[in-house]
């Protein structure tokens, strides 16, 4: 009887500690938990990938994985011509795809030969990216080189708007927001940022402000222009500057509409919307108009799937004002930690968000990066996550599929337990999450893959410069694959 009651009271003095801990923890300080600066009340994870994983049998065949990567790894991947251009021939391992960015490095050649010329790049990213980092170093890079100001295209919001420093923007709470991470069927299509807004309050003013940030090469916004979508309805929208207010009307008339706040550069301005409930708005663009720009859509919780939603039609009515030249997908985050070690199912799904990105941008080059290292703790040490390689190899083999350029970033950043140096070093350069880089480390990711691209733009000159030496005719533009490989969907 003594022992019953001994053990009740140990399972009830446990039990209410539990609870005492969960309590307490949502008052205590939150660094005594993570320095990670991300909110997670707004992390998301995607529909289409919560979908996919549960679809998935989960299945581990070892053996083929294992043939399959041999195969893959002591064949040569041999690239065809391109406009009279060929790259060294590359193996799996090795593998990083500049004869795939051919088109992207000719839009460079052209701006360093005429500054006056433009080139864009979209940046897609998850949490790696949220307020803009490692793109804002991207960027600057490009523009420290090859010219340009501004920020690109900025969202009506954001969950990292307050953290972000390479532009500062404030909104009112009352915009209702459709995400392509949760929302199917959107009331309008999603723009190129994956997201619509709509200023549905008719008793409350619906308004976003924007103010030049510090980082250099941002420190104006450079022809401001609203982008919006299609409805039967018009609307009105006045611009406060200073203490002037200009009452333009909105008028969606095309998929893809848009309307210049004022010519030349601002330092600040607010937008209210006016009787525009029913008007899909998608957001601002800033930039000079010469040099290069780069956008950040960066989305936490993304896993990169949600983008195969998109509209190709809007796409392209977006594509026409804004003319990209590269669109890169760094994903990866957010697919590691379900279980798996055969990602089948994840190459399948972005191999149908790479095709839905050549039908909306045609012609358009593709990055894909890699996750980076992330480390877990095993019997009581800290060590890179089973999962990271082979999810890697995957993203590789889907690049590699799609004709899309890859950065390895696994190993650019060190490869094999390179996140525990970057948490542990002094002074750190990722958070204690092991998995997200801090400022500091952030700056050296978008140097690492500045500096990856910019050696293919270097190789590509030197054959370009080599080809009109010796009088070589480009071929006509055709689809490039690799001679000697032959890649299966399930081979990694």
């Amino acid at each position: 009887m003594n022992t019953k009651s001994y053990f009740f009271q140990s399972f009830a003095i446990v039990a209410l500690a539990l609870v005492a801990f969960i309590g307490f923890k949502q008052i205590l300080p939150d660094k005594i938990f993570s320095e990670s600066k991300l909110d997670s009340k707004n992390i998301l994870i995607d529909s289409l990938l919560l979908e996919s994983v549960a679809e998935d049998s989960l299945s581990l065949d070892k053996d083929s994985i294992a043939k399959s990567e041999e195969a893959l790894n002591g064949q040569k991947i041999v690239f065809d011509q391109t406009e009279g251009i060929e790259f060294p021939s590359e193996t799996f391992e090795n593998y990083k795809g500049y004869q795939y960015l051919i088109s992207f490095y000719e839009k460079l050649y052209q701006l360093e030969k005429n500054p006056q010329n433009k080139v864009r790049i979209a940046y897609y990213g998850d949490s790696m990216t949220d307020g803009d980092l490692i793109v804002q170093d991207v960027r600057t890079n490009y523009q420290e080189r090859f010219g340009g100001n501004g920020v690109g295209f900025v969202s009506i919001t954001s969950e990292s708007a307050a953290s972000r420093g390479s532009v500062k923007s404030t909104y009112s709470k009352n915009w209702k927001t459709q995400s392509y991470l949760n929302v199917k069927r959107p009331t309008c299509p999603f723009g190129v940022n994956g997201h619509v807004f709509f200023a549905n309050d008719k008793s409350n003013s619906t308004w976003v402000q924007y103010e030049a940030g510090l980082n250099k090469y941002s420190t104006s916004l450079d022809n401001a222009t609203l982008f919006y979508g299609r409805s039967s309805k018009t609307g009105k929208v006045n611009f406060i500057i200073g203490k002037d207010t200009i009452k333009k009307s909105l008028s969606p008339n095309g998929l893809v509409n848009t309307l210049k706040v004022s010519s030349g550069s601002l330092k600040s301005f607010k937008a209210n919307f006016v009787q525009a409930d029913s008007i899909p708005i998608y957001g601002f663009n800033f930039d000079n108009g010469a040099g290069v720009h780069v956008d950040n859509f960066s989305q936490r919780g993304n896993s990169g799937l949600p983008i195969s939603m998109f509209n190709a039609d809007v796409m392209r009515a977006f594509n026409n004002s804004l003319k990209y030249d590269l669109i890169i997908l760094h994903y990866g985050t957010n697919v590691l930690n379900y279980g798996t070690k055969n990602y089948s199912w994840y190459e399948k799904g972005m191999t149908k968000t790479v095709n839905k990105i050549k039908e909306s941008f045609p012609g358009v080059s593709i990055l894909i990066v890699s996750t980076a290292d992330k480390s877990t703790k095993y019997d009581l040490e800290m060590k890179t996550d089973s999962a990271v390689v082979p999810l890697m190899k995957a993203q590789k083999h889907y690049a590699l599929e799609a004709q899309a350029g890859f950065v390895n970033l696994y190993t650019l950043m060190g490869g094999d337990g390179s996140m525990i140096k970057w948490v542990d070093e002094t002074p750190a350069k990722a958070n204690k999450d092991y998995t997200h880089f801090n400022q500091r480390g952030a700056k050296a990711i978008g140097n690492l893959l500045y500096g990856q691209l910019n050696k293919g733009y270097e190789e590509y000159k030197v054959l370009r410069e080599k080809r009109d030496a010796e009088g070589t005719k480009p071929k006509p533009v055709r689809k490039a694959r690799p001679d000697s490989v032959s890649v299966t969907k399930d081979s990694v």
